[in-house]
């Protein structure tokens, strides 16, 4: 039952769902047990990495024959409760991309006071071996989720997650995401923009472009925005390729103020969708996106 001993059917059902690749936590909440239930009766019982059931159900009856009369139940210690935390903590943050043993470190130190934690503090904590934890902090720390700090007597480090280490990763998600979108459009230059293959780089490209700009809050001040705008409706309405000499002459703008919305227009395509400005010998021209419409819908219309 829950909360009971294990059973042989509950060790042939760990057994099981091992095989098919279940992390601790998942099997313990369908058994209905801690998660660190799970991880000791695997660590107890596996032989060259493989989990026995039979044999740890007879080495669990040996245990009781030679078990003291029972006594009540203690409460759970918060070490313990905090152990289990971190495992399920941990495995959501997993199916995030990160590593498992790098998101149970990342979620200890989450939990850590302002001190942060050393090393050592860690390894007792989690109950794994100090190289993993190096292993998971050198890569927290190429992501500049963790800072290193000295204690106070100066012979170890300290390891804190800092309060705006959150935007510190949209940050970086948010650069990510528009390098994408720069580099997509120059693979729609090299393939062209009229074959499949451009059409599906101009949607990739937009779609980094238009979440790197929304993550960042859109960094063009709102006269350059509509400046762009503009623009793009002064190259739409002559219908054919214009040099920036001829816009601003036409717009009545300064040479400098076409320049800065052509610029926008160009690194900012989603101010333009669905029209793309394509710029070709010293001449710029408003043509529809190419994955707006597929090759079909075009000689339909």
């Amino acid at each position: 039952m829950p909360g009971g001993r294990l059973t042989h059917e509950d060790r042939r059902q760990i057994a099981s769902w091992l095989a098919e690749g279940l992390g601790y936590a998942e099997i313990a909440r369908r058994l209905g047990r801690p998660t660190s239930t799970i991880s000791r009766e695997v660590g107890r019982n596996s032989v060259s990495g493989a989990y026995l059931a039979d044999r740890a159900q007879h080495t669990a009856g040996r245990r009781a024959r030679r078990r003291k009369p029972t006594r009540l139940a203690e409460p759970v210690s918060g070490d313990e409760r905090l152990r289990e935390f971190v495992a399920e903590f941990a495995t959501a943050l997993a199916t995030t991309g990160l590593p498992r043993m790098t998101a149970r470190v990342f979620v200890c130190l989450l939990t850590a006071d302002a001190t942060g934690r050393t090393s050592a503090e860690i390894v007792a904590v989690l109950r794994v071996s100090p190289a993993s934890v190096s292993k998971s902090i050198g890569f927290l720390a190429g992501m500049d989720l963790v800072a290193r700090q000295q204690d106070c007597g100066g012979r170890r480090e300290r390891y804190v997650v800092g309060d705006d280490v959150w935007l510190r990763a949209w940050q970086t998600d948010t650069g990510a995401h528009g390098a994408v979108a720069t580099v997509a459009q120059r693979g729609v230059e090299i393939v062209g923009a009229d074959t499949a293959a451009g059409m599906r780089l101009a949607r990739m490209g937009r779609f980094f472009a238009r979440l790197s700009e929304h993550m960042s809050g859109s960094p063009l001040a709102e006269s350059i925005v509509d400046d762009a705008r503009t623009m793009l409706a002064a190259l739409v309405h002559a219908g054919r390729p214009l040099t920036a000499e001829t816009l601003a002459t036409a717009l009545d703008w300064p040479c400098d103020r076409v320049g800065i919305a052509l610029e926008a227009l160009s690194r900012h395509p989603t101010i333009a969708d669905p029209f793309t400005v394509r710029a070709a010998d010293g001449t710029y021209e408003a043509v529809i996106s190419p994955d707006r419409l597929s090759p079909e819908q075009r000689r339909a219309l």
